[in-house]
């Protein structure tokens, strides 16, 4: 058995108590020969077989234990531990993942550097994801509404707007909420530093920024996010496309807009440019748009996007891509017919592809899935064991609230040993279309395929009072339970705020509340929510059969 020592200075002591604390951690661990701590002396000096258990193990472990930190290593060459070079956790990528990750590394008085390229700090959520789609939706939600009424005593008249101040007061919200959310949060984080520029791997615990600067970290965070894939279709470089980055600084608005693509930022943009004014085209590969979701949703959703004027051409294969005078030709071929799409501007919006390329992964043999993004376990951890990886640089759940979820858990899980899983049973999501899909869980044909015995309630919304008086009954509330346990195990809902609606059965899924309690739930009489309610009697009795209030 091979034997070493090292000596640590530790922070954080303020009793005999404590250095009793840090010692108790080191009982029975695997490699340590023996320990003592003094809190007088606020040291550690450790006996360790390094082919059990390394020095960075040792140092963790301690970092890991509430507020006690190694300040350095007492009689070594460099005593202490250079801020500007050397780091207990370095993130690499500058978004809300990253910065879920900084704040709880930072709350534990981990040294940390946040190394940020690409978009501004904040990533793509506030720069130009969610926020500025969300804001352009609820724009152009306004103009759809004071244009068209469905009660015979309102006549709507014609909305007028003004597209370029909408496009600069949205600037002015994404300026606003970046300053306030993260840049002004950075200065008050003790213990994290930033730095512009494209990190590279040079081996497991060093990384180079932009060619120049080396940093060194015990652990690292990679959180680079995603961007737009673009599909390699004839002429399309040489095209004047846009994508989500693109589209929301264009201060004119498209006269006509062909949008590649049937996810949720396809049709999300797709709607709110129509409302704008624009004739919108979509151009989807598959039969249907939302194809990862049943039919059921799918089709009721195309079905209110074509009423509104949207035109959508689904089952189409793409020859190739042209641009003359001003405008964009899209060659397709749809069920064997040739076309020819024509439009001022072309919107690629087919999907994303993680952002992996340059950061020397290969030099350090981190494992890629198959579709390009990073390999993790349960853990967040990588196949390097101290690089971990989360949010859409992944292939878990490509949501804001997911990734920052996935932050804290993996400062936990490097630092503090939690050993803590991903739990993404009950993940809510919301498309942010009129009506909105929402969903939570399993529907019916995943829940068959893992074997789950399982009954579906289908409530239209013209069974929901709210709806009724609101004359606006598009959609419908779709609840899956287990019939062994009774007990929730999905929904999709179609519905006007159906985002609004969808926490409910989160709730309900992550509580372990039975159908039956939710259904004798006592919900406010005229609330869209009552149609959870609704939904969960639908189970057992027929609701049209029922008066309004009955239960």
């Amino acid at each position: 058995m091979k034997k070493e020592q090292v000596e640590l200075a530790i922070t954080g002591m303020t009793c005999e108590h404590c250095a009793a604390s840090i010692a108790k951690r080191f009982e029975g661990k695997p490699g340590i020969i023996n320990e003592v701590i003094s809190y007088p002396d606020g040291k550690g000096k450790f006996s360790y077989d390094p082919d059990v258990i390394t020095k960075e193990a040792i140092i963790n472990t301690i970092n890991g234990i509430g507020h006690y930190k190694v300040a350095g290593e007492i009689n070594s060459p460099i005593n202490t531990f250079d801020f500007q070079s050397d780091f207990d956790l370095i993130i690499v990528g500058g978004g809300s993942a990253a910065f879920a990750a900084a704040i709880y590394a930072n709350e534990q008085s981990l040294s940390t550097l946040i190394i940020n390229a690409g978009l501004p700090i904040g990533g793509t959520c506030v720069n130009v994801g969610c926020v500025p789609s969300k804001f352009l939706i609820r724009a152009a939600e306004s103009i759809r509404h004071a244009s068209h009424s469905p009660f015979a005593g309102v006549q709507p008249g014609k909305a007028t707007w003004d597209y370029s101040r909408i496009i600069q007061q949205k600037r002015e919200l994404v300026d606003a909420m970046r300053e306030e959310k993260y840049e002004n949060i950075l200065e008050t984080l003790e213990f994290v530093k930033t730095v512009e520029g494209r990190a590279e791997f040079l081996d497991t615990k060093t990384v180079l920024v932009d060619g120049k600067q080396k940093y060194t970290g015990l652990k690292f965070i990679i959180a680079t996010g995603a961007t737009t894939f673009i599909p390699a279709l004839p002429g399309l470089e040489q095209v004047n496309y846009l994508t989500n980055e693109s589209i929301f600084e264009l201060d004119g608005l498209p006269e006509s807009l062909t949008v590649l693509g049937g996810g949720y930022i396809a049709l999300e943009i797709a709607q709110a440019y129509h409302r704008f004014g624009s004739k919108v085209r979509v151009i989807q590969r598959s039969e249907r748009i939302l194809s990862s979701q049943p039919a059921e949703v799918s089709d009721e959703l195309a079905r209110h996007l074509r009423e509104e004027g949207i035109e959508i051409i689904s089952g189409t294969s793409i020859q190739k891509v042209t641009q003359q005078e001003g405008k964009v030709q899209l060659f397709i071929n749809v069920h064997g017919q040739n076309q020819v799409i024509e439009s001022t501007h072309l919107l690629v919006a087919t999907g994303t592809k993680a952002n992996t390329s340059n950061l020397g992964l290969d030099k350090i043999n981190v494992t890629l899935e198959k579709t390009g993004q990073i390999k993790v376990n349960s853990l967040l951890e990588t196949s390097v064991p101290n690089i971990y990886a989360i949010g859409d640089v992944t292939a878990n759940p490509a949501f804001v609230y997911a990734a920052a979820y996935e932050g804290k858990l993996a400062v936990r899980n490097a630092f503090n040993g939690a050993q803590l899983n991903t739990d993404f049973s009950a993940l809510p999501w919301v498309v942010f279309t009129d009506p909105q899909i929402a969903g939570v869980g399993l529907d019916e044909k995943e829940a068959e395929v893992l074997g789950i015995p399982y009954e579906v309630s289908r409530l239209p919304l013209s069974y929901v009072p709210r709806s009724i008086a609101a004359l606006d009954t598009r959609g419908f509330i779709k609840l899956v339970r287990n019939t062994e346990t009774d007990r929730f195990i999905g929904a999709r809902i179609v519905a006007p705020e159906g985002g609004e609606l969808i926490s409910q059965i989160t709730l309900a899924m992550r509580c372990g509340m039975t159908v039956e309690e939710v259904a004798t739930t006592l919900y406010p009489y005229l609330t869209l929510s009552e149609g959870i309610k609704l939904a969960a009697i639908g189970f057992s009795k027929d609701i049209a059969k029922l008066s309004c209030c009955a239960s």
